[in-house]
């Protein structure tokens, strides 16, 4: 006879999916409260040490319960199991920040979870009755409230039965479709003629996942490293060697070349669910995102009506795209952005940005929340960003001058809050009047001790403020102090406590993330196997050494295929970007050689610079340069696009014209990576300057770190950074095999050897140049090409 199907689920994941109902309402109490229980881990370990001999903590407990063509397990931790001769007790402990006077029953969900527990128990040890208590903790004064009720045996059979009956349509679905799934992947192949190098790529991303291990892939655009990630994942899957793939991404670009290569493998009917996670300001229905049944109708009744509206998207289609979403959401009257975060639990895989995995206060907590291990396969495109993304992540900053503010703002309706503030406001002006530019401190605890306590006060502030501008003013106070004591809680060797006084004289603390690998890891061991990779993942030791802590992780570099011949490397050796170097002949330099560039063929180009005041200097001399000149257009990059001004600036490129045109932009911004413009929308970039971060505080205080342990601190903290801008700027030229084009590197610096050492193997072969010398190399280039 075959073995029946097991399926796997938490006690927690189980009635919180099944029992939900209600309204969305982000309004204070629900949003803190449950912030609150995922903090609680600290009280549980306080109230159990205190509970005596005969409370058993932590208890691991599961059951099994056979169902029609599968097993069901449930399983999870009890909190507590007490046993007296009065009999046994399950104790569910949650931790609270709002006064417990104002808790007079415990809350559905909860007593769920502990009758599970109970249920689970008492038929382990043949009880006919059981007892449950639930141990509510105030999370500032650790002052208890319990509510215990006794239960027979027979009753909790008769509810966890109806329980598992309610989750059986959505087992049984999970297995149908993961069979047909799978039985689909088995006749599914490379939908392309392998590009050199591409079949390794692919063998090297398979048998990554296949030994659970981690690869870093620098591979040059146009290798085609989005299917040769996405292709072996997909069979990975079928194989059973993990059960959802995380395809994460910092750019909206990159999101759609995703789905494109999951739509192309479709074409040989798959069957693969695939959902785009879409932020949920750009999805919401209504005007303002403002989640709550008073303003929102489709948040009202909304978790009463979500498991259908999920339920028959799931069934009646394989389509997850967000007008798909839309479509459901407005038929169901339910919160598209909440309904797609639920369909994404049985999709197969799921694109979205870093923040969905990595971020504490954003993570998807159905797949991330503490104790879940997941068979998840992530691949991290233009993993470069994570560097950044994850040391912002993982920081966080506080100002003396919020604090006084929100003093002055609660004064006068809750004086204990205001002298909790001010007690706060007195030793960070200490700490101010000790720094005159920054001060790196060793310890900053006394201060996370007046904020739980300020923290505490701030909710019970909220249950009584009517002021609407109010309330939205110390929510986001509240979510701050809450983000700092949350980072103060994983401090370790990893971090900086510094604190300065900024320009505009503003005083900040600031718990800063220097190497965000070990946050990161915190997420990445709840899955199977992890693909880094990006066009500039160079040198590949700085990003094994800020995104992983393993030891042993593999690394790939994917060769070229370009041919060499069809792009001219120029490094002009006779101009510099250095401060010391600066002057207006030094500008007019600039322009000339843009100038050579740009007349040298007709076409578009792009000009990158470090900042957007050196951009303006060389502009204006490039403008005078140009004057009364019809054959060159220019279009210059603003400091504060918004999206509709960037898609403009980019369509520029896409239009035929009889004119060159100069496209000026700043390196690192919105158009040095992540945008597509091939064949001859774009034939030249000039990068003006190596690209190196401004000295800064931050910067320094990252250079120093790494000096300490011996690790080429100027390195860490600017030239690496800086080359990777390069990098992605010069990336812009070359899309395809077909792209041709110049790429002209001007700084003196690039001659350095440390900056050399960056250079990617297919840049070998790249010849020194002068302004005076340059035009015979751009005609010499260009007529070989013509031929």
């Amino acid at each position: 006879m075959d073995e029946k199907e097991l399926i796997k689920i938490s006690v927690r994941n189980l009635v919180e999916f099944i029992l939900r109902e209600g309204d969305i309402d982000n309004r204070i109490s629900g949003g803190i409260e449950k912030d609150a229980m995922l903090q609680g881990s600290r009280i549980h370990r306080k109230i159990q040490r205190r509970m005596g001999s005969n409370y058993r903590a932590e208890v691991s407990l599961k059951i099994q319960t056979a169902c029609e063509g599968f097993v069901l397990q449930v399983e999870g931790r009890a909190d507590g199991i007490i046993e007296e001769e009065a009999g046994t007790t399950i104790d569910e402990i949650k931790g609270v920040l709002k006064e417990l006077a104002h808790i007079e029953a415990p809350s559905n969900v909860h007593l769920a979870q502990a009758k599970c527990y109970a249920y689970i128990y008492a038929k382990q040890e043949n009880l006919e009755r059981i007892s449950v208590q639930m141990t509510y903790c105030h999370m500032e004064t650790e002052e208890l409230k319990q509510f215990k009720q006794e239960f027979l045996f027979t009753d909790l059979e008769e509810w966890f039965q109806e329980l598992v009956r309610r989750y059986e349509k959505w087992a049984k679905f999970q297995i149908e479709w993961k069979a047909k799934r799978n039985a689909s992947i088995r006749d599914v192949e490379f939908p392309f003629e392998y590009r050199e190098g591409q079949r390794n790529l692919v063998t090297s991303v398979y048998r990554t996942i296949l030994r659970k291990k981690k690869l870093f892939i620098q591979a040059p655009t146009g290798v085609g490293k989005t299917m040769a990630t996405v292709f072996p994942a997909v069979k990975a899957v079928g194989e059973g060697l993990g059960e959802r793939i995380f395809y994460l991404t910092a750019k909206t670009i990159t999101r759609t070349v995703a789905e494109q290569a999951f739509q192309t493998l479709k074409k040989q009917d798959l069957s693969f669910k695939v959902i785009t996670l879409t932020a949920k300001e750009k999805i919401c229905f209504c005007e303002e995102a403002v989640c709550n049944p008073d303003n929102c109708p489709y948040a009202k009744g909304h978790y009463d009506r979500v498991n259908d509206a999920v339920f028959d998207m799931i069934v009646n289609s394989d389509e997850m795209s967000r007008e798909e979403l839309e479509r459901q959401a407005e038929k169901h009257k339910v919160c598209p952005f909440e309904m797609a975060l639920d369909v994404s639990l049985w999709a197969d895989a799921i694109i979205c940005d870093y923040n969905y995995v990595f971020d504490p206060n954003a993570h998807l907590k159905r797949f991330f929340s503490e104790g879940n291990k997941g068979e998840y396969l992530f691949l991290i495109d233009e993993a470069h960003n994570l560097v950044e993304r994850g040391r912002e992540m993982y920081s966080a900053v506080l100002y003396k001058e919020e604090v006084l503010e929100m003093k002055k703002l609660v004064k006068s309706e809750d004086p204990g809050l205001a002298k909790r503030l001010e007690e706060c406001n007195k030793q960070l002006l200490m700490l101010k009047r000790e720094c005159e530019n920054y001060q790196v401190l060793d310890s900053v605890s006394h201060i996370a001790v007046k904020l739980m306590n300020i923290m505490s006060a701030l909710e019970e502030y909220l249950e009584i403020v009517q002021n609407e501008e109010k309330r939205e003013q110390t929510l986001d106070f509240y979510f701050q102090v809450r983000d700092f004591l949350n980072i103060h809680d994983i401090m370790d060797e990893n971090y900086v406590i510094y604190t300065e006084l900024e320009r505009d004289g503003r005083f900040k603390l600031k718990l800063l993330c220097v190497n965000p690998a070990v946050n990161l890891q915190t997420y990445l061991e709840q899955g199977n196997s992890t693909v880094f990779f990006s066009a500039t993942l160079l040198p590949i030791h700085y990003y094994k050494k800020l995104l992983s802590v393993e030891k042993d992780d593999y690394a790939i570099y994917a060769e070229s295929t370009f041919p060499k011949e069809n792009r001219l490397l120029l490094l002009g050796t006779d101009v510099s970007t250095k401060y010391t170097m600066r002057s207006a002949s030094m500008y007019d330099k600039f322009a000339q050689y843009i100038l050579k560039v740009v007349e040298a063929k007709r076409g578009n180009y792009l000009i990158f610079f470090p900042s957007y005041r050196f951009m303006a200097d060389v502009y204006e001399c490039f403008q005078n340069e140009i004057q009364g000149r019809t054959d060159i257009e220019c279009i210059l990059q603003s400091q504060f696009m918004d999206e509709s001004a960037r898609e403009v600036f980019l369509e520029t490129f896409e239009e035929e014209r009889t004119t060159s045109l100069a496209g000026f932009c700043v390196m690192g911004g919105i158009f040095s990576e992540g945008i597509d413009l091939t064949e001859d929308r774009l034939i030249g970039a000039v990068i003006i300057g190596t690209g190196l971060p401004q000295v800064c505080n931050d910067r320094e205080i990252l250079r120093q770190y790494f000096d300490s342990r011996d690790m080429r601190g100027f390195d860490y903290a600017y030239l690496y950074p800086g080359m990777n801008k390069v990098l992605q700027s010069a990336g812009r030229v070359i899309r395809t095999e077909e792209d041709q084009g110049v790429i002209v590197l001007l700084d003196e610096r690039f001659m350095g050897r440390q900056y050399r050492e960056i250079f990617p193997r297919e840049w070998e072969g790249y010849q020194t140049c002068r302004l005076e010398n340059l035009n015979a190399h751009m005609e010499k280039f260009w007529e070989k090409i013509k031929n």
